[in-house]
């Protein structure tokens, strides 16, 4: 009998181990049927979210820590914790399906610490959250709240809960196809409720996520899935008619459809990214837009492998990055990032941008962008990328969104809003 318990726990397990979240996901959804996968997918969103925290409160109820082998137990008791703590699932069901899955994966020993952990967190549960670390109680590992609060004293509290929030589905509406008020009434025809973005001209805010097969003409392109922080590079870029526009580590190609869509008259578009897999999914969301542009598999940074010695008058470097910004969307990098990866991430940012400066044209822009909210990343790059650059100048972005800081804009992560997002607009002399 299947049981989304259980494969969310199994999930978790490998998630736990280093895998991604997206490419584990399905996995472990094949064994469902699919009245089923709503509960499974919420159950592994749902514990990575508040992972920090179940795993300080549930602390004292284990005698001793468990063997690395019998992490799927450890799982399925944060996933049975998760459901009495923070949704409305009966007790009953939550304790009893997570102590009949200990003996499904044969480990019958496990099924009375489950149940007594479970029947624990339940009686006891206001006790056992109370008086968390600060870290744990908003659900953080230890480096990442502190290196927020030390950032963003003021936004840091607004932040860390943006993280642990479902966010919203938003849409990019073709504007080579309609506009979005008539893509707004196509919605309230079929009966989905949405509202303009605040910022992005062609965005739309869904106010319940939908499958896009429910979506009025998205197989036809009419629409795209993308968060309305990443949609702003468009209108950052200037595009006009004739140029020829670089979007460096492309895939999924969001934004590449984006610039295809803005500017309907650009002489190429070259879409790069590093891995051939991931240009398969920029190749299909082009092809469902009905658009075209140049793929390229290679490193950005790696510029004689590439590129053919013909200046870009736009470039989009959407840099490779801690993804700070939209853990909210994937949570299981709370688990995985590490302090000591930031400094390496900084180097490589560094390298690409070096390295594409040389293949932008006199006059010529190119957008720095991150889904990051920590300033080495972001603000103190394009200071330092200043300041070996003679021929580079930083363009104020004036805008309604985001915060202006001494190098580019920060946009923070929002509940029910944009993603955190940082730009900076450079143009060489």
């Amino acid at each position: 009998m299947s049981c989304p318990r259980l494969a969310a726990a199994q999930c978790l397990t490998a998630v736990a181990g280093g895998q991604s979240l997206n490419r584990q996901l399905p996995v472990n959804e094949q064994s469902l049927p699919n009245q089923q996968r709503p509960l499974y997918r919420e159950l592994c969103y749902g514990v990575l979210r508040h992972y920090w925290t179940l795993k300080a409160a549930l602390k004292p109820c284990f005698a001793k820590p468990l063997k690395r082998k019998d992490l799927d137990i450890e799982m399925l008791v944060l996933v049975g914790a998760y459901q009495l703590r923070y949704t409305a699932v009966a007790p009953h069901a939550a304790i009893n399906s997570c102590v009949e899955a200990c003996r499904t994966v044969k480990k019958k020993w496990a099924a009375g610490m489950v149940n007594a952990i479970l029947r624990r967190c339940q009686r006891d549960g206001d006790e056992l959250f109370a008086n968390l670390p600060p870290a744990a109680a908003v659900s953080h590992p230890q480096w990442l709240y502190q290196a927020i609060k030390k950032a963003w004293p003021q936004q840091a509290e607004a932040i860390l809960a943006a993280n642990n929030s479902h966010p919203p589905m938003c849409l990019r509406v073709n504007a080579r196809q309609g506009d979005r008020d008539s893509y707004l009434h196509a919605l309230k025809d079929s009966d989905i409720e949405a509202s303009p973005c605040d910022f992005a001209p062609q965005g739309v805010r869904l106010h319940a996520p939908q499958p896009v097969s429910r979506l009025p003409g998205f197989a036809e392109g009419l629409a795209s899935v993308q968060d309305e922080a990443a949609q702003l590079c468009t209108t950052l870029l200037d595009l006009k008619a004739g140029q020829r526009v670089l979007d460096a580590c492309a895939a999924p190609g969001g934004k590449t459809g984006a610039i295809l869509e803005t500017e309907a008259n650009l002489r190429e578009v070259v879409a790069l990214d590093v891995e051939d897999g991931r240009l398969d999914r920029v190749r299909d969301n082009l092809q469902r837009l009905g658009l075209s542009a140049t793929l390229l598999c290679a490193d950005a940074a790696d510029t004689d492998n590439w590129w053919d010695g013909k200046p870009f008058d736009r470039i989009l470097l959407d840099a490779p990055c801690s993804a700070t910004g939209v853990i909210r969307r994937n949570p299981d990098i709370k688990l995985h990032r590490r302090a000591d990866d930031i400094p390496a991430l900084v180097a490589l940012q560094r390298r690409i941008l070096d390295a594409l400066w040389q293949c932008l044209s006199p006059g010529g822009t190119l957008l720095y962008a991150t889904c990051s909210v920590l300033p080495d990343e972001n603000e103190q790059q394009v200071a330092d990328f200043l300041a070996r650059h003679s021929d580079a100048a930083e363009a104020p972005i004036e805008a309604a969104w985001g915060q202006a800081r001494p190098a580019g804009r920060q946009l923070f992560p929002a509940v029910d809003g944009p993603d955190g997002f940082f730009y900076a607009v450079l143009h060489k002399r």
